[in-house]
């Protein structure tokens, strides 16, 4: 992608993480391609200390940040000696305690440190304070979306739905199989599609809950509001109606599908394995880094995986990896691999991967089409339903469990409909055209490519 454009020294945008699951990958993604085409602009990368770390440290030689980038740890609100339950909903709202005077204060350290004051803030489109610290520092505020843009729609939405399914005492009313047809462009999505947020006013006090509650007020008070997404891929009335909604919407593609390959690193070993198998043979299976199946389907999982033959790797957490059948590994020999961690977009572009187990997570999903690998989905929470709906019913890429539920009966059947049954080979023909559709729309005169160079030029302009 290039885009050349004369850049002012004294540009200064600071950029601001949600720092749970691929949140902060997916803002740091972005933060770096814009450093890299706006040189001269400075960016200040404001999240948690945990979080920094975990990206700035595991940077690999061709992952290197651009020097144009800083990195400022704002605090995450955790009291000094607390120890954080497993109950991962606990960070969040400690944070957003702790939120905004967390960030005043990372952004003043920046401005002291650099000399120059803030002239654009990016954000995380969860942190809908940002907009009072936008209006504090007179600059413009663009919010970064990281979930497929039905979502967003969803939460403009929220009153209308909460009229048509939320009965006056709060409580869901019986809706099972209810669709959002009076939604532009999320008619095939059902109510149980959606995130508990949208539904309820306030869950248990959850300051998470309020913050996202703010969505559909805040956003269209934003300069631009920036999409994981191609226009493409979007449902035509939900383009159309978003850009109603909106002062500007920018579908600048996938933040995540388009890393750098780390070339000659294989931690793991998994991209070795994988050069062994046959092509569009390989199952792999991965659910990011909050979801867990529970005991029970992760049992089924494997018992699928050992029953059906079917060379596999999967990402699983060391911790969990205990939970598999007794003997398990041992007797899947060369069949599968099973480590901690993997290159997900290198893994995904190999030739070698036929199916995706997954969580639907927006990045997952975005990297799997990019690569034209068809899916299995098995939703847990948030916004994964919805994308779950879009890749089962909207593109027609893959399917969902049976019941939302990994069983072995079930997964034998997905994993057949998926390698084998003509249904199959329609599924991954789909994937393939969605593969270049967004190809043409990330070509430098593709449609993400002119939303990028539309992005570049505000953070010019501000």
């Amino acid at each position: 992608m290039s885009v050349t454009m004369e850049t002012s020294p004294h540009k200064h945008v600071a950029v601001l993480a949600f720092p749970f699951g691929s949140h902060p990958l997916s803002l740091l993604t972005l933060a770096r391609k814009l450093a890299n085409v706006a040189p001269s602009v400075h960016f200040s990368f404001l999240n948690t200390q945990k979080s920094n770390h975990s990206l700035f440290s595991t940077a690999k030689p061709d992952m290197m940040i651009s020097p144009n980038i800083k990195a400022y740890d704002v605090a995450d609100g955790v009291p000094e000696g607390h120890v954080l339950s497993q109950n991962p909903i606990e960070a969040v709202e400690l944070f957003i305690k702790a939120s905004p005077e967390n960030f005043k204060r990372g952004l003043e350290v920046a401005v002291s440190e650099t000399g120059k004051k803030i002239s654009c803030l990016i954000s995380d489109g969860f942190l809908t304070f940002a907009v009072e610290l936008a209006d504090d520092l007179h600059v413009p505020w663009i919010p970064v979306w990281a979930p497929l843009p039905g979502s967003l729609s969803a939460h403009l939405y929220k009153d209308h739905i909460r009229e048509h399914f939320v009965n006056k005492s709060g409580a869901e009313l019986e809706v099972k199989g209810a669709t959002l047809e009076f939604i532009p462009g999320l008619s095939q999505m059902r109510v149980s599609d959606l995130p508990k947020e949208v539904l309820s006013e306030n869950i248990e006090g959850s300051l998470f809950s309020r913050m996202l509650n703010q969505v559909g007020l805040v956003l269209p008070r934003a300069t631009a509001v920036v999409l994981n997404s191609y226009e493409e891929l979007n449902p035509p009335l939900l383009n159309r109606d978003l850009k109603l909604k909106f002062r500007m919407v920018l579908n600048v593609g996938f933040y995540t599908a388009s890393l750098p390959s780390q070339s000659g690193l294989d931690l793991t070993g998994c991209m070795a394995w994988l050069d062994e198998q046959k092509e569009r043979s390989v199952a792999y299976i991965s659910f990011g880094t909050v979801a867990t199946p529970p005991h029970n389907e992760l049992i089924a999982l494997a018992e699928a995986l050992e029953v059906s033959g079917i060379p596999f790797l999967w990402s699983l957490k060391d911790n969990i990896k205990d939970l598999l059948p007794k003997e398990f590994v041992e007797r899947i020999g060369m069949q599968g691999k099973i480590v901690a961690w993997t290159p997900q977009t290198q893994v995904l572009a190999h030739a070698s991967i036929a199916v995706f187990v997954t969580q639907c997570g927006s990045n997952s999903v975005a990297e799997s089409i990019a690569n034209g690998v068809p899916l299995i989905c098995r939703p847990f929470f948030a916004d994964h339903h919805m994308t779950g709906r879009m890749v089962e019913e909207v593109w027609e890429i893959g399917v969902k469990v049976e019941d939302g539920i990994l069983t072995k009966s079930g997964l034998l059947n997905s994993l057949e409909l998926i390698l084998g049954h003509e249904k199959g080979k329609v599924l991954r023909d789909k994937a393939q055209a969605l593969k270049h559709t967004v190809q043409v729309a990330a070509s430098p005169n593709g449609t993400a490519a002119k939303d990028f160079s539309q992005l570049v030029e505000l953070l010019l302009m501000s």
